[in-house]
């Protein structure tokens, strides 16, 4: 029997692309049947911070969302979502200016005239929500909705592999830095502050240079990592409550290069060595102590031949190591370390990341406050 050709509306989803690229896969076999779908996005659920973040989404030009996000508890709607566990229609967002979200008005402001919206559970944990955007008003029939649910779900469905993938490497990648907290002078309230420092500096120059959402939060996971290859070295010459010679400091120098080797040794042992993104986290650890004016190390790179999260992380690391009591320091007050850090901007530091840091003071304070030093560590 002779077969009958066809062609599989969604072959491309068996390639290996990033999850966008698949995403508007999706958005375009949806849109063959139903043309008045203009956007699909996705928004994760931080419960860690209890933030909702913008995810990836499948439009063309200028995203009203980018780099968005919210406290779920501030959105009554979404959340009245999740807790029913049930999707939600809006037929006419005309009245975007009254809406009660942020997100809303943005969405009106671009021209999104009505939406649907599904919230994204695996195996019974809420990951966050889909969205449907149109341009149109009510063209969300029931016919319309029976066949968006099935896309909903396979978009779920990329979303929980994807995420799983990332829990995976964030698992792995905790339990060594884990391993670093237990040996550096420097505490776990360091490297919850300064990784959120740096994926506030991130997310601020995200906006400005085109970067995705997923830039800032990868910035962020990897950043507790950045001093890994400090694991083995010698204690004497961690705690050491004085300055350290030249001698000891070639040994702390080694760092960068053991970091990078425990990263990849790492990266292979849980099979995930091709990821792409994981270069940006071996950019983190090998290059965190370059220098914009090339008097760093392990390279003496400078300028924009350091990576941009390297020099994300270098601003974040500083600002919270001088704000932060050391065995051979006191901490500094805001007020100075502020001051201090303008001063490195252009010859230890990158120019852009600090101001991007100094900019959000109030953000800075909030992570401080939130992430205070534990007097017993």
């Amino acid at each position: 029997m002779k077969g009958v050709p066809h062609h599989d509306a969604l072959q491309a989803l068996n390639a290996d692309a990033p999850l966008r690229a698949r995403i508007r896969e999706i958005h375009w076999a949806a849109r063959s049947a139903l043309p008045f779908i203009a956007r699909i996005a996705v928004a994760l659920y931080d419960p860690k911070s209890a933030q909702l973040k913008t995810f990836v989404h499948s439009g063309d030009g200028e995203d009203p969302l980018a780099h968005y996000s919210a406290p779920l508890g501030n959105v009554t709607s979404l959340r009245k979502l999740l807790d029913e566990k049930r999707p939600r229609v809006i037929q006419n967002m005309l009245t975007f200016e009254t809406a009660e979200s942020e997100h809303a008005k943005r969405l009106g402001r671009a021209g999104f005239a009505a939406s649907y919206t599904m919230p994204l559970f695996s195996n019974g944990v809420f990951l966050g929500f889909v969205f449907f955007n149109s341009r149109e008003t009510d063209v969300f029939t029931e016919g319309a909705l029976a066949q968006l649910d099935v896309f909903g779900h396979l978009v779920c469905l990329l979303v929980v592999q994807e995420v799983a993938i990332l829990r995976a490497l964030s698992a792995a990648l905790e339990g060594a830095a884990e391993v670093h907290r237990a040996q550096d002078a420097e505490t776990g309230s360091h490297l919850d502050r300064m990784s959120r420092y740096a994926g506030l500096v991130a997310r601020a120059l995200a906006g400005k240079l085109g970067l995705d959402d997923g830039f800032a939060d990868r910035v962020q996971a990897y950043a507790p990592l950045h001093d890994i290859g400090k694991i083995g070295l010698p204690e004497s010459i961690l705690f050491k409550p004085d300055g350290l010679t030249e001698s000891e400091m070639d040994v702390v120098r080694t760092h960068a290069n053991r970091g990078q080797a425990l990263v990849d040794e790492l990266l292979t042992n849980f099979g995930m060595s091709s990821l792409a993104d994981t270069d940006m986290l071996r950019n983190i650890v090998l290059f965190h102590h370059e220098r914009v004016d090339g008097r760093g190390y392990p390279y003496g790179l400078a300028g924009d031949a350091i990576p941009l999260e390297a020099r994300i992380v270098a601003v974040a690391d500083v600002f919270d190591a001088l704000t932060s009591r050391r065995p051979y320091k006191e901490a500094f007050a805001n007020d100075a370390a502020f001051v201090m850090i303008v001063q490195l901007a252009g010859t230890h530091l990158d120019a852009d990341c600090v101001r991007a840091l100094v900019d959000r003071r109030d953000e800075v304070e909030e992570i401080q406050a939130r992430f205070r030093e534990d007097p017993v560590g």
